[in-house]
């Protein structure tokens, strides 16, 4: 493997994101500040507990996952976009490095920013309300495979998009309305019965319920269930990767 080309595609794209910080760092954490407050002050003052957690404590988990899916996907999307915007695609495609390399260096840029920022996100809720992580190690994995996963998803629809409005097409109509009613701000035990058996089939919600489990220790579904999920989510993002190199799809004049 030719670590030189990951890490010249890795770092170019981390220093594009550091010469845009405020929109790229700045702006997703302040963000996701604003709901702590406004949830916290709106809905927490009437709803004081869920599961046995308060409700200021309850959202942190999911605002969290919902800023590392929804920055996940726009980083790595317009990462390997641009480059076939500009035309550049062709010189790295034409360079002596492998599709593994590539992917490597794009998604793996995408997934590091995506953490850093849920980790600055996770410090910055210290500031709003207190709670506690009773599987640390979980947690981590929970992020690093989210990240990774989204980021994947992200450069599979930098590929797919032909125009800056196909690129946050699934991003603002999919994975954030997912994110929303996958049990960020409730719990779905609070759904009817018919609701929940519907939300149920919204794969997010098996995502953030594994991360609220790290936290809490108890989460909407079972752990393995989420973790299944973020693994098989995995699987097929990969395998859709491989047939995009394999095919040229979108990549080929």
């Amino acid at each position: 493997m030719n670590l030189q080309s990951v890490k010249t595609i890795y770092l170019a794209e981390m220093a594009r994101s550091l010469r845009t910080v405020l929109q790229s760092i700045v702006s997703p954490v302040v963000s996701t500040s604003l709901y702590f407050v406004v949830f916290g002050a709106a809905i927490g003052s009437r709803i004081s507990e869920v599961d046995g957690v308060s409700y200021g404590a309850f959202i942190v988990p999911g605002l969290i996952m919902l800023m590392l899916l929804t920055q996940s996907v726009s980083t790595a999307s317009f990462g390997i976009f641009f480059p076939r915007f500009s035309g550049s695609i062709y010189e790295i495609l034409s360079a002596p490095i492998s599709y593994l390399e590539i992917v490597l260096g794009f998604v793996g840029a995408a997934a590091t920013k995506s953490l850093i920022l849920g980790l600055i996100v996770l410090g910055t809720a210290r500031l709003f309300v207190p709670f506690t992580i009773q599987y640390p190690l979980v947690m981590l994995l929970f992020l690093v495979l989210t990240a990774i996963t989204f980021s994947l998803l992200g450069f599979i629809i930098g590929i797919w998009a032909d125009g800056f409005e196909k690129l946050q097409l699934v991003p603002l109509l999919v994975v954030t309305p997912l994110t929303f009613l996958g049990g960020t701000f409730y719990s779905i035990d609070m759904l009817p019965p018919f609701w929940q058996t519907v939300t149920l089939l919204n794969p997010v919600v098996y995502l953030v319920s594994g991360f609220r489990w790290s936290f809490y220790g108890s989460g909407d579904v079972s752990i393995w269930a989420s973790m299944f999920m973020i693994v098989a989510f995995l699987g097929v993002s990969l395998a859709v990767v491989n047939w995009i190199f394999k095919t040229g799809y979108r990549l080929k004049p």
